[in-house]
């Protein structure tokens, strides 16, 4: 029996299905929304990763307290409340290492363009191949 779920979210249509997947498919279970956003990278120098990294983690709580509203509100469409933590990293592997601590994970996939493809979708890739417990792939 599935009880603890991880639905990773980045404020797109799609992971926002994934969310209403999660609630709809999984209703006794506990939901758990995670938003994980990109670290700079070293490719940039010291200085410009150390600038960049103060903006992204502003941006990343900015963008968290955009995504814990919006989570909460697609909850409340079902009735039910869901917890929402916010990571910085390469998304893929945070979501891989966090989701050892659950039953399954659902995420978003794009279909858009091939740049869609290649940055969302590999992503969901990423978990897909990596994760230790199921993985539902939402379009």
């Amino acid at each position: 029996m599935i009880t603890r779920v991880l639905v990773a979210m980045d404020g797109s249509e799609v992971a926002e299905r994934a969310l209403r997947y999660a609630l709809e498919v999984h209703e006794d279970a506990a939901v758990v929304v995670l938003h994980v956003a990109g670290e700079p990278s070293s490719m940039m120098g010291e200085a410009a990763e150390m600038a960049l990294a103060e903006d992204l983690e502003g941006k990343a709580r900015d963008r968290s307290e955009e995504l814990i509203e919006r989570a909460g509100e697609i909850a409340t469409e079902y009735d039910t409340t869901v917890d929402v933590e916010v990571a910085v990293g390469r998304p893929g592997k945070r979501i891989v290492e966090r989701a050892e601590d659950f039953d399954t994970v659902v995420v978003g996939t794009h279909d858009g363009s091939l740049v869609d493809r290649l940055l969302v979708g590999n992503v969901a890739q990423t978990v897909f191949r990596g994760s230790p417990v199921s993985v539902t792939v939402v379009r």
